[in-house]
């Protein structure tokens, strides 16, 4: 047996980082830095797929992550191996004994899963010993951006197929076990009512639906017998795929089946598209179905399919009404990364008095915002309205006003009775979790019940409308007296 698997997940997770973060350690180590407070931001900055939002997913995996984060003695080990470019050892003997005792005591608070959020926004905040938070960077990065990316295309693909269910289809084509294992997840998150992966299933409690593979037709001498056999050994389960030589013939064989079954109390739940021109084809297989009395069975696709298309075949008229999308799901197959990010904001100094600090561009868009930031969310009986990013070091102004800090001439100027939460929750305080997690079905209502709160015209696919997200209007301005300085003193 390939030792693989339990190399892979019979160990600390520590290491599930980049080399520099270890390195940057050391020298805040070395400098006596190690344990000077910080403030890091995790956000994303583009739009994922052209729309205008995301859904947040993989909190759950983060709090594991820092709730069992340690370096045990393999870990030591390795790095204590590890060469500089000059053939001298990379770490510290002393070093690595202080990574060995090491535990997070960060606070930590973040969006909560299954949040429509949009970019620039603060969705993660980690307060505490810089040498801790930042060895947390690549970690947090690497558990928030794909289950969010997969999460966001699995809303669009619901929103599309909606009212009908849709199967999460992907595991053969996903990016790996754990690709597929997360993209299970976070795509029941995004809306999905079931997937085909078992292992999904059995670790999430995801309900699972699956039919038949071409294999199993040609495994048979018609399909007539295909199709009988298949509803002998899953009669509670009967679904047929009729594409595997000619759609409309096999669509014909299966009703012909079905009425036979009907008559033994068996009933036909389904029959599945794979190829061809699903549109006409479905309208043509409806009507069949309609005229041998089983309007109740429905027509099922399962090829290539994502939001554009699902949307495409509804307005052609397609009788589907059950979808399976598998590898444009699974994969983000047309952005296949979110570009995530996690940034310095503030430092404390040695009297206990915090510093704003951040990184500048020559690109408005890459300079990022200073300080200890919160997300508030503003609404009324209507749903959302805007969103104002706030940094608790420099309070409020009154009247509250917030500047897009991408065009100013967009500006907010928020009513004093309107409603409001602050989307940035605690979820660990000095290293201890004191959140409660949702079940994933509790998650999974939260997207519903948070997209239902959106104009329709901010959820369009392509072009979506402007939904404001601003910078409180202390903030913009104390950001751009800092970019004045950092330019003036380098």
């Amino acid at each position: 047996m390939p030792s693989y698997f339990p190399k892979l997940y019979d160990t600390s997770l520590a290491l599930l980082t980049d080399l520099y973060q270890l390195t940057m350690a050391q020298g805040y180590w070395q400098l006596g830095m190690m344990d000077q407070m910080s403030c890091f931001h995790l956000f994303f900055r583009k739009k994922p797929f052209q729309g205008s939002y995301a859904i947040t997913a993989g909190l759950e995996a983060v709090i594991e992550f820092v709730k069992a984060f340690h370096y045990d003695k393999t870990d030591i080990d390795y790095l204590s191996e590890l060469k500089a470019r000059d053939g001298t050892r990379l770490f510290q003997d002393k070093f690595l004994k202080y990574l060995a005792s090491l535990r997070i005591t960060c606070d930590i608070d973040a969006v909560e899963e299954g949040t429509v959020v949009f970019p620039y926004e603060p969705l993660i905040r980690v307060k505490g010993p810089l040498l801790q938070a930042q060895l947390l960077e690549t970690p947090l990065l690497n558990l928030f951006n794909f289950q969010t990316l997969i999460a966001t295309k699995a809303a669009r693909v619901c929103r599309a197929a909606y009212p009908d269910e849709v199967v999460e289809f992907g595991v053969r084509r996903a990016q790996g076990m754990d690709g597929a294992l997360s993209a299970t997840r976070s795509a029941y998150i995004g809306g999905c009512h079931y997937t085909s992966n078992l292992l999904g299933g059995k670790l999430f409690g995801i309900p699972v639906s699956g039919t038949q593979a071409h294999s199993w037709v040609m495994a048979h001498d018609t399909e007539e017998e295909a199709f009988e056999n298949f509803a002998k050994v899953m009669p509670g389960n009967c679904v047929f795929l009729i594409d595997t030589y000619n759609s409309l013939r096999g669509a014909k064989k299966a009703i012909e089946i079905a009425k036979l079954l009907h008559k033994k109390g068996v009933k036909l739940l389904a029959l599945r598209l794979d190829s061809g021109d699903l549109a006409d084809l479905s309208i043509r297989i409806r009507q069949l179905l309609d005229q041998s009395g089983l309007e109740n069975v429905k027509i099922m696709a399962t090829n290539e399919l994502d939001e554009l298309i699902i949307r495409d075949l509804k307005q052609q008229g397609a009788q589907i009404n059950l979808w399976g999308v598998g590898t444009n799901l699974v994969t983000g197959k047309d952005q296949p990364a979110l570009d995530g990010v996690y940034k310095l904001a503030a430092l404390q100094d040695k009297k206990g008095v915090w510093r704003h600090v951040l990184k500048i561009s020559e690109s408005m868009a890459k300079i990022t915002n200073p300080g200890i930031l919160q997300l508030r969310r503003f609404y009324n009986k209507e749903g959302y309205c805007y969103d104002v990013v706030f940094d608790e070091l420099c309070g409020l102004s009154q009247p509250l006003r917030a500047i897009d800090p991408l065009d100013a001439s967009k500006q907010q100027e928020v009513d004093a009775s309107m409603k409001y939460k602050d989307l940035l929750i605690p979820i660990f305080r000095e290293g201890k979790c004191c959140y409660k997690e949702p079940s994933l079905t509790e998650i999974r209502t939260r997207t519903y019940e948070e997209l239902g709160k959106f104009s329709p015209n901010i959820l369009r696919f392509l072009h979506p409308h402007y939904y404001f997200v601003g910078l409180e209007e202390k903030l913009y301005y104390h950001k751009l007296m800092l970019i004045q300085e950092v330019k003036n003193n380098t």
